[in-house]
């Protein structure tokens, strides 16, 4: 009998620093994921928290905003996975135990327990501290899972460590789309009018979305991933304005092969489904080319050139450190 496991993935539009009402939205689709008989569902990154203000804050708004994992949000996802005894991802500011502030994203499990990731690469604000550590993991469902947070799926290594680490289906929340990259041919703007506009023209709007500023960049490399790995990838993401960036949504499942099983075009909050066959992992291209390998070689993976960069500096330039 093949090994099979159901997941949700959502986009949604959150509000800035509204806990309250973001929340909300992680109880809809949290029940409507249980409805479906999904095992686990992925919200979005910072998505209790809201994402791209962060960057405007002062100190004091940053630790007013953020929370300890204990804390009344990822307390109340917590009792909400219990309750519908479902696996709930949720993005927040952490304040960790150290005092430092984290980009993080907890998976909260049906039995009370969940795991915590931080951003490995977070470049949202200087007083956010980056994650020393991957995050993989057995569950209650026989599935290995972790977690790479956006910007954290697009160093090739890290998807690969979580391989090499046993997992089996990777969580990759994000808010992305329509970002100002520093490469010529990276993703640039989306202009805010089609979104405004999306109602009276979603045609304008939807080609946006699946353009090279949004699904089509995606599609360069998020693909490879999965299937260099032979990882199922579950992908969530914003979807809307988010102060001067829109997000472009296209929440989606991919299997190990770097196929699409499951994706969402809608220009609002939505969230799709999939069944994964977790049997299609094992003689799948990347874990069939990753028993070829030759570690003996890939020293240089892990030495230092000189021309490494904080993340901060490598998203917006030298100039912010």
């Amino acid at each position: 009998m093949s090994r099979s496991f159901h997941v949700a993935t959502v986009q949604f539009q959150h509000k800035a620093s509204d806990k309250a009402y973001n929340l909300s939205r992680v109880e809809y689709f949290a029940r409507a994921a249980a409805a479906r008989g999904a095992q686990v569902v992925c919200m979005p990154e910072m998505c209790i928290t809201g994402y791209w203000h962060v960057p405007r804050l002062e100190e004091a708004e940053l630790f007013a905003l953020a929370e300890p994992v204990s804390g009344p949000s990822v307390t109340l996802v917590a009792a909400l996975a219990t309750e519908l005894n479902l696996g709930i991802g949720v993005g927040w500011l952490e304040l960790g135990t150290d005092g430092r502030l984290y980009n993080a994203y907890r998976l909260c499990l049906p039995d009370g327990t969940g795991h915590t990731h931080r951003k490995l690469h977070a470049f949202e604000h200087s007083l956010i501290a980056s994650g020393d550590r991957y995050t993989v993991f057995d569950t209650p469902w026989g599935v290995r899972l972790s977690i790479l947070i956006c910007w954290d799926n697009n160093l090739l290594e890290n998807g690969r460590a979580c391989a090499l680490l046993g997992a089996d289906v990777l969580l990759a929340p994000h808010q992305t789309g329509g970002t100002n990259s520093l490469s010529p041919r990276g993703m640039k703007p989306i202009p805010l009018e089609l979104w405004e506009a999306r109602n009276s023209n979603p045609v304008a709007c939807r080609e946006a979305f699946a353009g090279p500023h949004g699904r089509g960049w995606l599609m360069r490399w998020l693909p490879a991933r999965a299937h260099d790995n032979g990882l199922f990838i579950v992908f969530s993401n914003g979807v809307g304005r988010d102060e001067e960036e829109v997000r472009t949504g296209h929440a989606m499942v991919l299997d190990p092969y770097g196929d699409i099983v499951s994706e969402s075009d809608a220009l609002c909050d939505d969230i799709v489904f999939a069944h994964l066959d977790l049997d299609l992992i094992e003689t799948s291209s990347g874990r069939r080319w990753m028993r070829g390998r030759r570690p003996e070689l890939y020293g240089p993976l892990t030495l230092h050139t000189g021309r490494e960069l904080s993340a901060r500096a490598t998203r917006f330039g030298n100039s912010v450190d």
